[in-house]
């Protein structure tokens, strides 16, 4: 791109002015070179993944608003299904919401994939352009170099006339001043290229991120599969044998809850208030991305009612639909993951903190972490659930005072957590 060579030349009067026309001409040749060369894709195949990407942003909103449909069959169902045709119903529902989840994250991944495709394609106009404009810059600055070499003084002084002095030092000025607008530009395109590739860095973990949730989701509808084929090879789909089941299932729950609440109860009476941090709205981060809460600590109006103990040992948080991303509140060491079965916790983490806090998190579908494993605040260590003595998917989330945890085996359940449970409202950020 050498289209200043002329100013090289002897500043004669023809040719100084023939050399501004160059230069005026070499420009335009640059930016039309860069028009034709600056969208790799072209504006019909650029057209075509924007109309793909908006397609699929359908798709997936009319998924969601199944899987809203489906969560309000659930919902109606508020409680274990007293009969067996609700708790079939329940089932199904819950089968063809994580179907739908599948769905719903494969078409994520589709359309983060073109998203992709399209941003690496605007990304490399960004560097076709950026390369271009330094080309331009380049050579300009240049061309100003050459002409410095001569200062206004001696244009005028080897100039015929008056007109064609002041000619000659417009070239300098309109050099100068094109100089500075394509620096500018640069700086521009330079910006908009650090945008674009955060952007890139981002959709690409969103990828990652589905594709992780997408193989949760599979194996939540596998979950949900076999517990509804379970339910059937136990009743042989006869009302009173699952009558029995549901029974018997009570009195186990019942009989482990008071033993629990007991147990609890003596050690909240003994705990040292002095060996507790101090309470504050930064000492544990929310374990769920966006906090709802939907049941309180201790002996509430609701669980006098709901629980023969009268007391709640923690706080419920809406997770749902089956699946979402479950995260450590404090930095700690993983002390247990376990399997309740059918009664009390479900699967469920126990992770104790360097704070002299441990936090229980209950009733989750999946683990992300193991037993003695390393967590940091804000890591995910599972998705949530609704396993265990749970009548609907969410969050139930128990601090405990460390020194006090332990876990007990009980009948049915096998090892259970037990300590002095704190209010989590009084560590977490206010809502």
């Amino acid at each position: 791109m050498k289209f200043f060579h002329c100013l090289n030349l002897p500043a004669g009067r023809q040719e100084f002015r023939n050399c501004k026309l160059k230069i005026i001409l070499g420009l335009l040749l640059v930016s039309g070179f860069y028009i034709l060369v600056s969208a790799p894709l072209g504006l019909a195949q650029t057209s075509e993944l924007q109309r793909q990407i908006e397609e699929l942003a359908k798709q997936q909103s009319k998924i969601n608003q199944e899987i809203q449909q489906t969560q309000q069959t659930l919902t109606s169902i508020n409680a274990r299904g007293t009969t067996l045709k609700q708790e079939i119903t329940r089932l199904e529902a819950g089968i063809r919401q994580a179907n739908l989840g599948i769905q719903s994250s494969e078409t994520q991944i589709r359309k983060l994939k073109l998203e992709i495709q399209l941003l690496e394609a605007d990304i490399e106009t960004q560097e076709l352009a950026i390369e271009s404009r330094r080309e331009i810059a380049a050579e300009l600055l240049r061309s100003l170099q050459v002409m410095d070499n001569e200062n206004l003084l001696m244009v005028f002084l080897k100039s015929e006339s008056l007109a064609e002095s002041i000619a000659e030092a417009k070239v300098l000025e309109d050099i100068n001043g094109t100089l500075l607008k394509q620096v500018a530009r640069l700086q521009e395109l330079r910006e908009k290229l650090t945008v674009e590739l955060e952007q890139l860095t981002g959709k690409k973990q969103s990828v990652e991120t589905e594709q992780k949730s997408l193989v949760v989701k599979k194996s939540v509808a596998e979950d949900q599969k076999s517990e509804q084929d379970q339910l059937f090879s136990q009743t042989k789909s006869e009302e009173q044998k699952y009558k029995e089941i549901l029974d018997d299932l009570e009195a186990r729950q019942q009989a482990i809850s008071n033993d629990i609440e007991a147990i609890e109860a003596k050690l909240r009476a003994d705990q040292d208030p002095n060996a507790l941090p101090t309470k504050g709205t930064n000492v544990l981060s929310w374990p769920t991305a966006v906090p709802y809460l939907t049941q309180e600590y201790g002996a509430t109006a609701f669980a006098q009612q709901a629980y023969k103990s009268g007391f709640h040992n923690g706080i419920d948080l809406r997770a749902r639909p089956v699946g979402q991303p479950l995260y450590a509140a404090a930095d700690g060491t993983v002390l247990a993951t376990g399997d309740n079965g059918r009664v009390q916790y479900g699967r469920h983490v126990l992770i104790k903190h360097q704070n002299n806090l441990t936090t229980l998190y209950a009733h989750m579908s999946q683990f992300a972490v193991t037993q003695g494993q390393t967590v940091a605040r804000g890591q995910l260590i599972g998705y949530s659930g609704n396993t265990g003595y749970s009548t609907a998917p969410h969050l139930h989330f128990v601090v405990y005072a460390s020194p006090s945890v332990l876990l007990k085996s009980f009948v049915g359940a096998g090892l259970v957590p037990v300590g002095s449970t704190l209010n989590p409202l009084d560590y977490l950020p206010a809502l």
